[in-house]
């Protein structure tokens, strides 16, 4: 009896999963084409394929649905692995992470997220706030605890937060905002290289150690 009771509620967590997971989907095809102002919670159970009804039994409303699926950006951009190990050489790393960082940041639909996110930030500070400390400055703080720990010997840097940074910014230079204001679309991965080489060689000459 107790094991066909744990079978009926693993059944019916799992069709609650697969029907949450059905409205996050509906509901972020339809801000990203809309907006956040634009998307009714009619117009998101019609694009989710459930009824008013049942929407509202997993969202109180639209504020804390765009909410979820904030979040669930966040934890997709905290999956994305950089690799800081101290004992790698600085160039290496940072070639490296700048690569991947903004094949993160212009992959498809992800500016359209970006975009939303800072649509509704004013209205909603919390939720952009939110996706700040946890996605933004999160990456400048593993980047400046890799460079804290490479200093001295290779690096002479006196503000780590401030540096990494600006590495990311220079990363970023002629390519993320043309994508996330749909000037251009997602640059290559030859384009993006040639950035990030830029960005490497302008870091070092900034603040690797002189020999003497």
């Amino acid at each position: 009896m107790a094991a066909s009771t744990r079978a009926t509620l693993s059944l019916v967590a799992d069709e609650d999963s697969s029907k949450r997971r059905q409205i996050l989907d509906g509901a972020r095809k339809l801000f990203l084409a809309m907006g956040f102002d634009g998307a009714s919670m009619g117009e998101i159970a019609r694009a989710a394929g459930v009824s008013k009804g049942t929407l509202y039994v997993y969202f109180a409303d639209k504020n804390r649905l765009f909410e979820a699926i904030v979040e669930e950006e966040v934890l997709d951009q905290q999956k994305v692995a950089f690799n800081f190990d101290p004992d790698r050489d600085v160039a290496t790393t940072l070639r490296e992470f700048g690569q991947a960082y903004i094949e993160l940041l212009c992959r498809p639909g992800g500016g359209s997220a970006i975009r939303t996110v800072m649509a509704i930030a004013e209205r909603m500070p919390e939720v952009g706030s939110r996706f700040y400390s946890n996605v933004v400055a999160h990456t400048i703080a593993r980047l400046a605890a890799y460079l804290d720990a490479r200093g001295t010997a290779e690096l002479e840097i006196e503000d780590c937060e401030l540096a990494a940074s600006q590495f990311m910014m220079a990363c970023q230079a002629s390519l993320f905002l043309p994508f996330v204001f749909q000037a251009s679309p997602a640059p290559s991965a030859e384009r993006i290289a040639q950035v990030i080489e830029s960005a490497t060689r302008m870091f070092l000459a900034a603040y690797r150690v002189t020999p003497r």
